[in-house]
């Protein structure tokens, strides 16, 4: 389900509450593929509620350049709410997830393997509010940015 950065806040607080390890990560992911399934399933072993952050289009534009992104927030927002591993989505305008992490407050923070955690800026704000960061395995050679190579041959 894709919710508004609010109401967002609002469940995982209560999800808190219940004792619920809630576990946040965010990307662009414009065109699925394997390794954001590996990594996605990975996440949400790290606890029992998996909400992503996705980069609007406008984000994406300024992080990816002009011709991306290839599919529209709403269609990568819905893609990954079709996961398993995925219990919602959130997109945010941000080039970093900084502003959306101190508003919901989840309970750990994943990256992937090509982040250290001392090099992220998301790494203060999640442990102010008594989260958890942590670095995820990478998937080699698995990236949109090699799909659309491939495609423009």
């Amino acid at each position: 389900m894709i919710l508004k950065r609010a109401m967002a806040a609002q469940i995982i607080e209560e999800l808190k509450k219940q004792n619920k390890k809630v576990v946040f990560t965010n990307g662009c992911f414009d065109i699925l593929h394997v390794g954001h399934l590996t990594y996605l399933n990975e996440a949400k072993k790290q606890g029992d509620i998996l909400v992503v952050g996705v980069n609007s289009d406008a984000s994406v534009k300024r992080l990816k350049g002009e011709s991306r992104p290839i599919n529209s927030e709403i269609d990568r927002a819905e893609m990954l709410c079709g996961l398993k591993a995925v219990d919602y989505t959130v997109i945010f305008e941000e080039d970093t997830p900084c502003e959306l992490l101190d508003d919901l407050k989840p309970s750990i923070h994943v990256k992937g393997g090509d982040y250290t955690k001392d090099d992220l800026p998301e790494t203060k704000i999640v442990e102010k509010n008594g989260g958890e960061v942590r670095i995820l395995g990478f998937v080699e050679g698995k990236s949109t940015t090699n799909i659309v190579n491939k495609i423009q041959g």
